[in-house]
């Protein structure tokens, strides 16, 4: 049996930023992937990344491995409510930022992160559940249907939305100009990313969360028809939108596992917590866990064993509460939006036209977005 520092089960994003970031702290580590996953269709997703990520990733000598067109920074982001009049909108120029968040493809990005780890000295890929090995500290980054949770006996308490987010390519008629547009209406959230292919400039990355049976009918249109659905929906303001890619769906929940780290082992990412993807914050939470785990380590007392329950509920103390509060965050505002009385609707306008007008307040929840 092999031995190592550290076992790290998932090598998706998460998985192998944590492989390489333990590795560069001089730790050995195993990286095994999940199964593999039957062939499909192209892979469509694009993840808003923040700065604290995108530092990260930096780090790691993958960021700067990216291809141009696969990174596109946002400038600027205009968010509507049902109101026309009522919306927020913010400005990397306002805030002095170089962007608000880099949109990024998530097939690249596991692409360059794969070959990082392959010329990585210290990670060794292991392939095969049946080849076994021996380490201090297992990490878990599977997901959030991670099979090594449940068999520990860890609930992952969830709530179903009944939601489905499509995603898809779009390419339009009109430069995005660095511009992401969101529009949150009752009772569906529909965001256009600024991205740079299949069309620099006139590409955007399209998730649109729906109930249920409205994502079941849209999924169901041609093409044609779907187009004519997402017109309607932005009011062109966009420009005229075209699909670029095939449609892809998931259902979408909140969850949280009930308890995060325990002897030799630790939670990160999806395995440990899943947040509403309406502000485009679930990597970046899985990144922030990847910074703070290793910060623990890297500080940790030299006789104290990288499995010691104490050193991980230092990891624990630091990733609850601000995950939590993205989590609340999120719920909030998905369930504000999802009401459709008029009163309510009154109020979260008249909300979303006071905070523009409240620089201070934008700066805040820039900044908060940008190191959650």
């Amino acid at each position: 049996m092999k031995n190592f520092d550290v076992q790290v089960l998932g090598a998706g994003i998460v998985g192998r930023s944590l492989a390489l970031a333990l590795a560069r702290a001089g730790l050995s580590v195993a990286l095994r992937p999940e199964a593999a996953r039957a062939p499909g269709s192209d892979d469509v997703r694009a993840y808003a990344l923040n700065a604290a990520s995108v530092e990260l990733l930096r780090g790691l000598k993958v960021w700067d491995a990216l291809p141009a067109h696969a990174a596109t920074p946002v400038l600027d982001m205009h968010v509507q409510g049902d109101a026309h009049a009522a919306a927020i909108d913010f400005s990397a120029w306002q805030q002095h930022v170089n962007a608000l968040a880099w949109i990024t493809d998530a097939a690249v990005l596991e692409r360059e992160l794969a070959a990082a780890v392959r010329f990585a000295p210290h990670i060794t890929v292991i392939d095969g559940a049946a080849d076994p090995v021996s380490a201090a500290l297992t990490a878990l980054c599977e997901g959030k249907a991670s099979a090594t949770r449940e068999s520990l006996g860890i609930a992952l308490e969830r709530v179903d939305y009944g939601h489905q987010a499509i995603a898809a390519r779009l390419t339009s008629s009109r430069a995005h100009q660095g511009m992401a547009r969101q529009w949150f209406r009752a009772p569906d959230v529909l965001a256009l990313l600024p991205f740079d292919t299949p069309q620099p400039q006139h590409s955007f990355a399209l998730v649109w969360s729906l109930p249920n049976a409205r994502a079941a009918e849209l999924l169901a249109l041609d093409a044609a028809a779907f187009e004519t659905e997402l017109m309607r929906a932005t009011n062109g303001e966009a420009g005229e939108l075209k699909l670029a890619s095939e449609r892809a769906a998931w259902p979408l929940m909140q969850a949280n596992a009930s308890a995060w780290s325990g002897p030799g082992w630790v939670l990160l990412g999806d395995a440990a917590h899943v947040v509403h993807p309406l502000a485009g914050q679930g990597l970046n939470l899985g990144l922030a866990d990847v910074a703070a785990l290793v910060k623990v380590i890297r500080e940790r007392e030299a006789w104290r064993p990288l499995g010691d329950e104490k050193l991980l509920r230092r990891y624990t103390r630091e990733r609850v509460a601000p995950t939590w509060a993205m989590g609340q965050v999120t719920d909030g505002l998905l369930r504000l939006f999802a009401e459709d009385t008029p009163a309510v609707r009154e109020l979260r306008n008249r909300g979303l036209t006071l905070v523009n007008k409240l620089s201070p307040l934008k700066r805040w929840l820039t900044a908060r977005a940008l190191n959650s």
